[in-house]
């Protein structure tokens, strides 16, 4: 719960030396809490803003793109075959690298294309009429998600501000330090209302209530409606950042939680969840024959057949559908119709899958338009509260100065046996999360120079 709420002033601060663990801890998450509200807020207000374009691009997509993504309904189906040689006669200097087929009546035929001259980790797609085999356009088609130009632009807005691998430190920050400040807040939030107003105090706002203490209400009420999603975006938005991204690598391998990778007889050609498909080759075979060897083992669209790599490869075929329930298995058939390996998606390690559910889920896959909204609701939640918050600092700031944080002194009276292992589990996040580590270092020396300059001025 995102917060740049300041100490109430009819609240007594709590005597050196006396109380609870939690009496001597409070003011050090306070302080936490207020400065992470200040200085955080607006990446996090950045972060949620493009997030909830985000979270709208598929049905953007869909109308933008609706003559390339859409075919008149016809009676029967040419065969896929056909379709792709249709897509190679239009772009004779693409490579064909992996074929989607219309998994709708409605729906055009996308064949994948490497053509020299795209931008790394980008392919051509050109739409195939599936009833008569007319190209209805072409798109450029970025990353393993597929994404359109449109889509493809507000997904690099969300994630670097189109700022290249230095807009990547904003989004990093901004989850790094997420789900800290949501946990902070709901403490600080269920300590102040459990002792107030129980339960209903604390699930609902009192609209009684006036001022800095109303949005103070609505603040703590949304934030414990919202703090489970945070939690999730914090922790599923680490994985696509860039260090501790690397960090989140590294312990998967290390705990054997890598996404498994189907195998062939003729060498390892993986190709994991979700994976890109760029690979090269010139392959002809019958590419319905091969959807049929497929289909002869259970998988049904919506489907890619990743063209092989190289000579004598087989082709891989693998389900698509990243919604509940979801229809992620994979197989290899070689050139002749036979399938060499099989790789089924409940066969994958519990780590695996749930790392699959978490990356889909941010996404807005996992339950459709359903997720979709729910991203939406998220994303309004950490508007709602970013702004409660500085309302709350703007109203209560004395003087109209800068704003009064929570009193110091914290550390002082917190016992050493609690100390200890906070300061431990500070350093092993700090490492694990750098970002978010030199940010805190930034925030308590800063904190100890204001402390050193109010002593002076006294």
């Amino acid at each position: 719960m995102t917060s740049t709420d300041v100490r109430p002033a009819a609240e007594p601060e709590q005597s050196p030396g006396r109380g609870t663990a939690w009496t001597a801890l409070k003011p050090l998450v306070l302080r936490l809490h207020f400065y992470a509200g200040i200085l955080i807020a607006p990446f996090l207000l950045v972060a949620a803003s493009t997030g909830l374009l985000y979270a709208a691009s598929y049905q953007i997509e869909q109308i933008v793109y609706r003559h390339e993504l859409t075919a008149p309904a016809g009676e029967s189906r040419l065969p896929l075959t056909r379709q792709v040689a249709a897509a190679q006669t239009a772009h004779p200097d693409g490579k064909v690298t992996a074929v989607r087929p219309a998994d709708e009546p409605d729906a055009t035929t996308r064949v994948l294309m490497d053509v020299p001259g795209l931008p790394e980790s980008t392919q051509l797609a050109v739409f195939v009429d599936p009833y008569t085999a007319q190209v209805r356009g072409v798109l450029d088609s970025y990353g393993s998600s597929g994404a359109f130009p449109v889509r493809a632009w507000i997904s690099q807005l969300h994630r670097h501000l189109h700022l290249g691998e230095p807009g990547r430190v904003y989004s990093e920050l901004a989850a790094s330090w997420l789900w800290i400040v949501a946990l902070g807040g709901l403490v600080l939030w269920i300590s102040r209302r459990r002792r107030k107003r129980g339960l209903r105090g604390l699930i609902a706002p009192d609209r009684s209530l006036s001022g800095a203490r109303r949005a103070l209400s609505w603040h703590g009420s949304v934030g414990l409606w919202a703090v489970v999603g945070l939690l999730f975006l914090s922790a599923t938005g680490l994985t696509w950042s860039k260090y501790a991204g690397e960090n989140v690598d590294e312990l998967r391998a290390a705990l054997g939680w890598t996404t498994p990778a189907i195998s062939t007889s003729s060498g390892e050609h993986a190709a994991h969840s979700g994976g890109s498909g760029h690979q090269h080759g010139g392959a002809s075979a019958d590419v319905d024959r091969v959807v049929q060897a497929a289909a002869g083992k259970g998988l049904s669209g919506p489907l890619e057949i990743v063209w092989p790599g190289e000579a004598g490869a087989p082709y891989l075929v693998k389900e698509i559908d990243k919604s509940v329930p979801q229809r992620l298995d994979q197989v290899a058939v070689d050139a002749n119709g036979k399938v060499t390996a099989e790789l089924r998606f409940a066969d994958y390690p519990l780590a695996a899958k749930v790392t699959r559910w978490g990356i889909d889920g941010h996404m807005g896959l996992l339950f459709g338009l359903a997720n979709q909204v729910l991203l939406a609701l998220l994303a309004s939640g950490v508007i709602t509260l970013i702004v409660l918050g500085y309302r709350m600092w703007w109203q209560r700031r004395p003087t109209r100065g800068f704003g009064r944080p929570y009193p110091r002194g914290g550390r002082r009276r917190a016992h050493w046996a609690v100390l200890a292992p906070l300061s431990v589990i500070a350093v092993a996040v700090g490492w694990f999360l750098p970002l978010m580590g030199i940010s805190l270092a930034a925030f308590l020396v800063i904190d100890v120079l204001l402390g050193l300059r109010a002593r002076v001025t006294r």
